[in-house]
């Protein structure tokens, strides 16, 4: 299967270049016939200051193409980053702790509110977000230590919550999210350049939402922690602060409507189905007819895989076809072992898919991280449970385990590609049929 294997992967590094961010912010950021700056179209008026505050998965990237095209424009900025940044910037760059934040992401949070304080009402400010900026940006709120948002943030993440959820809670934690960087601001005219890592694209979820108006209250986030069961899990400084904030004792994060945020433009410049559509080009030149399932695939991992590959064995394709899915699945730990939800996903669908033939999966991250672990993902296909025992590992016992990981080191499946320098959620691709 190794040209099988080969074939997916090419068509996986094709969807993640189509959604380069530094790509996007060269589209988006350019030089008139004049010289002048236009920022999504509008020009940087004459004398105006450029601000530019870059975090996320994706920061350098985009903070590298925005140096590229303004140059000795951009008066101030920041740079905070998971990843040390392997390509200079001129702007100053800081690291941070994800997906748990820890005490860089307090400093970092803390220290992109004082840029934007620093602001005066002609400049502009720029924004450039993207996935991992809610954990990068983890400035704790009211009396609240950075332990006691590393420890939330473990818990929602253990317990399976969708995105939206997480958010509920991390938005009423921390300073910098549901809107309240942009409050701090002093700019009148604030630009956001967004990568988008979350299903519908929705502007309040992407980051936490830092320039966005928020929907949801402390009292929805304690709503969040009492039905996934983590009210005795999180710290109690934690539920103290939020029961705080529901009796009015702190600020809710501002609603829709408000005016504060008025000043704010959003342009999201890259997404999943960015990647999605390139993806299915990509199988196009390679032969295989592409069948787009889902731009909005979520839910439980191993349910998502056995699903995926149910429907691609039911084909019974007599040429190539190629099933694409996009989207972010959600994995509940019932076991000690390591993994991510791509790989959870391809070991459940390699238990659907034993035996069968001409048919293989391809889970990844497009960010080329996949949980705590070095890999982006991983391959299945009709032989994998085989070799996994081949090996000395139990396909079924790892997935009981949410031992994906040590499955497919074992058994040879892991996709390793290091940091891609973008984040637009996760991709499944399944070849199916002669190929």
């Amino acid at each position: 299967m190794s040209a099988v294997r080969a074939r997916l992967e090419a068509i996986f590094r094709s969807a993640v270049e189509a959604a380069d961010p530094a790509a996007a912010v060269s589209r988006a950021v350019v030089r008139g016939r004049d010289g002048r700056l236009r920022i999504a179209g509008a020009p940087l008026p004459g004398g105006s200051r450029l601000v530019v505050l870059a975090a996320g998965k994706a920061a350098p990237r985009m903070a590298r193409a925005l140096e590229e095209i303004a140059g000795d424009e951009i008066a101030a900025g920041l740079v905070v980053a998971r990843d040390a940044v392997s390509t200079p910037l001129r702007l100053p760059v800081r690291l941070g702790g994800h997906p748990i934040p820890d005490a860089r992401s307090a400093a970092a949070g803390g220290e992109a509110l004082r840029l934007c304080e620093s602001t005066a009402a002609d400049d502009v400010l720029l924004v450039l977000l993207s996935g991992g900026a809610s954990s990068l940006l983890a400035t704790p709120a009211g009396a609240l230590g950075v332990d006691d948002l590393a420890r939330t943030h473990e818990a929602l993440l253990a317990s399976g919550a969708p995105i939206d959820e997480v958010n509920a809670v991390r938005k009423h934690v921390s300073l910098a999210a549901g809107g309240r960087l942009a409050q701090h601001a002093r700019s009148l005219r604030i630009e956001v350049f967004a990568i988008s890592d979350v299903l519908g694209d929705r502007l309040d979820v992407i980051g936490s939402g830092p320039c966005c108006a928020d929907p949801t209250r402390y009292a929805d986030a304690l709503d969040v922690l009492a039905r996934r069961g983590l009210r005795e899990r999180v710290p109690a400084p934690v539920i103290r602060h939020l029961e705080a904030g529901a009796r009015g004792e702190y600020a809710e994060t501002p609603k829709p409507g408000d005016a504060a945020l008025a000043r704010a433009r959003h342009t999201i410049l890259a997404s999943n189905r960015t990647a999605l559509d390139a993806a299915a080009q990509a199988a196009r030149r390679s032969g295989a007819r592409p069948i787009r399932v889902t731009s909005r695939l979520a839910g439980e991992a191993s349910l998502a895989g056995r699903r995926l590959a149910a429907l691609a064995r039911a084909l019974r394709a007599d040429s190539p076809q190629c099933l694409l899915a996009g989207g972010e699945t959600t994995v509940r730990l019932r076991g000690g072992g390591r993994g991510g939800r791509s790989q959870e996903l391809a070991l459940a669908a390699a238990l659907e898919l034993a035996g069968a033939r001409e048919v293989a999966l391809l889970a990844a991250g497009t960010d080329g991280s996949d949980g705590p672990t070095d890999a982006a993902g991983a391959f299945a296909d009709g032989g994998s449970v085989a070799r996994g025992a081949e090996h000395g590992v139990d396909a079924r016992a790892a997935l009981a385990r949410n031992d994906a990981y040590r499955f497919f080191d074992a058994e040879g499946g892991l996709l390793r590609t290091g940091p891609t320098g973008t984040n637009v959620m996760d991709l499944v691709l399944v070849l199916a049929g002669p190929v």
